[in-house]
């Protein structure tokens, strides 16, 4: 007797859908990227929230206007990245950060602020923020730090470089810096400050007289030492392990 059924263990397409003689469905949804927006202004957070919803990877779980909104959204709905900014009636933005990881231990935090003065990034790095863009950044900007952040890196926007973080730590020496220096070799050391100063590889390779290719070899073999991912990492990394001071850098225009 011929069966119109899919039996056990065949394998057939119906409508252009599997059927695995089980059961089919439609294939899950790719898990979208949760997020939390801090801000007191509410025509700004209602201004973000429309750009971010237009993204199909990104969903807004919630928004607050001050510090004790922000814990308890944080607490209520576990989300992979906060963006907040600094200036939040009760505690800052920068304060909380501790708190809100003791309850969502992965969370990360990228700052959205209007303010990108050196006392304002020196917080930020201090407080361990994952990133800091400022408010008349580009909307594609946004979207860059927010992904890479959400990937585990580090992201400071364009208009902040070496120098806005050139006080951080300032004359003091990182052990967790100098173990890393350890790590490397003589000639990687000078790519790193190179690259944290902002040269670009042509450049470093004409200064240190070598290869743009060896200089490239360096790179990657210095950040696959000391775990940095790209050129605002090693940026920061420099500053901390006070490689760098404020007469080695400069402001990009």
């Amino acid at each position: 007797m011929a069966h119109s059924g899919v039996q056990a263990g065949e394998t057939r397409k119906l409508n252009g859908v599997r059927i695995d003689g089980q059961h089919a469905g439609p294939a899950p949804e790719p898990t979208r990227l949760r997020l939390a927006l801090i801000d007191d202004h509410l025509i700004l957070r209602q201004g973000l929230r429309a750009l971010l919803e237009m993204e199909p990877d990104l969903e807004i779980v919630g928004e607050a206007g001050d510090s004790a909104g922000a814990i308890e959204l944080v607490n209520r709905t576990q989300p992979d990245l906060l963006i907040s900014d600094i200036g939040l009636p009760g505690k800052s933005g920068l304060e909380i950060i501790g708190e809100l990881r003791a309850s969502c231990p992965n969370l990360k935090v990228l700052i959205l602020s209007a303010h990108g003065s050196e006392e304002y990034i020196r917080v930020a790095l201090n407080a361990h923020a994952d990133g800091f863009v400022l408010k008349d950044s580009s909307r594609e900007e946004l979207l860059q730090a927010i992904r890479q952040v959400a990937k585990g890196e580090q992201y400071l926007c364009q208009k902040i470089t070496a120098r806005v973080v050139s006080g951080y730590l300032r004359g003091r020496t990182s052990q967790s810096g100098e173990r890393g220096s350890k790590m490397i070799t003589d000639r990687e050391r000078q790519v790193l400050i190179c690259i944290a100063v902002g040269l670009a590889n042509k450049s470093i390779a004409r200064d240190l007289g070598l290869a743009v290719k060896t200089i490239e070899k360096h790179r990657s073999n210095l950040m696959r030492k000391l775990s940095l991912h790209n050129a605002a990492e090693i940026t920061m990394y420099a500053v901390r392990s006070g490689m760098i001071s404020a007469d080695d850098v400069a402001l990009e225009g």
